[in-house]
């Protein structure tokens, strides 16, 4: 079912992205460690379609259940009872073939258990070697495999004690230098990212009221909840089910606590469900069996999940009207539309990172830009040097929004409606930083703050803010939102114009910035805005607070 789903779903938005990633080999990106631009590159270079994308990812999911069932086998596991429980874990028959960071970071955490099992048992330096290699593999794969290592070591802190323990350490620091060199040389962009900027300022209840039943629906419509019962409560009796019992609950009990600062994504927990199979079938074999009412109601939970993947394989239905599943159909006329329109011109779009990505998928190029609006999130479209290449240049710009004067085109299909237009002479600034030390600001209403800004050229190009030989003016502004609506641009006095920069080249600029007259909390960024674009996010997050 994996092949079959993995051939005959259009991409969704996110393994495009990752496909993007792919095209340019790095030791890391905004969003996420590298691994899963190298499980794609395989994949791609067999064969460009979308079962070639998903190819490791089906290949290395099937190998993580295998591994599963090595682990179980010693402990004398019922093999029936392993294939009732595995093949009824919803979030497997969603990430078994849908190709996110997910994908290498489940594969290595249920290697890193079966080789920590043998770690266990032989303390040798080949295991020593293996393990190394495979933590390094985890970092790799995606930031919260950092969980992985810490609540292993704390189910069993006498590893400490163990010269072939620091072995493993020493071996994965020495991996995955290039990442943090990489971090380093970037400005820790994914650090600044899911530590501050993904925050939520404001407590949501329904983030915290939805987390726990979302887990159960992701670990069996029907036999979730007993799947925690039996995980939960089994007797501990060696390290090692210790280890996937200290895994389990953390990271349920960490992601928890975090649903209080915003949205905790299902695919998130992933790595909790390896130990919570496991943990299910030992039980099991503890108490001499399992139940027989087991067996009906399991058979009635995957012949649910296998109708729902029926459907979305069919697209029938529900499937293509249903929140992010409506994403999987209609791209491919879509990108063939657009791509009639467009010749072989740059496409420019101010949507979110996803669609961008699937035209360059589809098209198999890298001829459409992702320009979004000054208050979305950065994206690694702010890295490559796509938007370089843009300059100057006359670009095909697709918006979901008409816009006057430019908008000449209407696309009206199953995927949805957008309107196309020809931008002479593109200028834009988003790759340009303005650093400043004021993170958090208290004002009073209606008071001027300055800010001493620092601006750096990052393009490999010289830079003016002047507008001589531009068609379009560029304008600085300084930003306030209020939760995600503008209130208010500011725009720089005339004295910016004068900012001439070479590539790397510094200079300070000084901004001043007039409160709102209401109190409360709002956001403020600065950004650089050219005609007909909203302009790009050149600033970090600053929090106003005016008292």
């Amino acid at each position: 079912m994996n092949i079959i789903q993995a051939s005959t779903l259009e991409l969704q938005g996110d393994e495009a992205y990752y496909w993007m990633y792919s095209r340019y080999l790095d030791w890391g990106y905004f969003d996420h460690p590298p691994m899963v631009a190298l499980f794609i590159r395989i994949g791609d270079s067999i064969m460009h379609n979308e079962l070639g994308l998903r190819l490791i990812t089906v290949l290395t999911s099937s190998a993580s259940i295998y591994l599963m069932w090595l682990i179980l086998k010693e402990y004398a596991a019922d093999a029936l009872a392993f294939v009732l429980v595995i093949s009824g874990v919803f979030i497997f028959h969603i990430y078994g073939f849908t190709t996110t960071p997910d994908a290498p970071l489940f594969f290595f955490t249920v290697l890193f258990y079966y080789l920590y099992k043998q770690y266990l048992k032989w303390d040798t330096w080949t295991l020593t070697v293996l393990l190394g290699i495979t933590v390094a593999c985890l970092l790799y794969s995606k930031y919260n495999s950092i969980l992985i290592i810490g609540f292993t070591l704390i189910a069993n802190l006498k590893l400490l004690k163990r010269g072939s323990f620091w072995g493993i350490v020493v071996l994965a620091v020495v991996l995955y230098v290039p990442h943090i060199i990489w971090q380093v040389n970037h400005g820790y962009p994914s650090i600044n990212y899911h530590l501050f900027e993904r925050s939520s300022d404001t407590y949501s209840f329904s983030n915290t009221f939805s987390y726990l039943p979302g887990q159960l629906l992701m670990a069996g419509p029907l036999i979730g909840w007993f799947l925690f019962y039996k995980a939960y409560t089994i007797s501990i009796k060696d390290t090692f089910i210790r280890c996937l019992m200290v895994n389990c609950l953390g990271t349920l009990l960490f992601f928890f606590i975090s649903s209080a600062k915003g949205e905790v994504q299902p695919q998130w927990t992933f790595i909790l469900f390896a130990p919570l199979v496991m943990l299910a079938v030992i039980h099991f074999k503890q108490q001499g069996g399992w139940p027989k009412w087991l067996l009906p109601l399991a058979v009635v939970n995957v012949s649910i999940i296998i109708i729902v993947r029926v459907i979305i394989i069919g697209g029938f239905g529900f499937a293509k009207t249903y929140g992010h599943l409506k994403s999987y159909y209609g791209f491919k006329e879509w990108t063939h539309i657009v791509k009639q329109k467009a010749g072989n011109n740059y496409v420019v779009m101010s949507e979110g990172f996803q669609n961008p990505s699937k035209y360059n998928y589809y098209t198999n190029s890298l001829k459409c830009f992702a320009y979004d609006n000054r208050y979305y999130r950065l994206t690694q479209f702010d890295i490559w040097p796509m938007g370089d290449s843009i300059q100057h240049k006359k670009v095909y710009y697709l918006t979901y929004y008409p816009v006057k004067g430019l908008s000449t085109d209407t696309i009206n299909i199953e995927a949805g409606k957008w309107y196309g237009g020809w931008v002479n002479d593109v200028r834009t600034y988003q790759k340009v930083i303005f650093d400043t030390d004021s993170i958090k600001v208290t004002a009073s209403p209606g008071q001027k703050k300055v800010f001493d800004l620092t601006v750096k050229n990052p393009y490999p190009f010289p830079i003016s803010f002047a507008d001589k030989g531009y068609q379009h003016p560029v304008f600085f502004e300084a930003c306030l939102f209020k939760r995600d609506s503008i209130i208010n641009a500011q725009e720089a006095g005339g004295d910016f114009k004068n900012i001439s920069l070479q590539p790397g080249e510094r200079t300070h600029y000084t901004f001043s910035v007039n409160s709102p007259l209401e109190k409360g909390d709002f956001n403020l960024i600065f950004s650089l805005r050219t005609d007909p674009f909203w302009g790009s996010k050149n600033s970090r997050i600053i929090k106003l607070t005016v008292k």
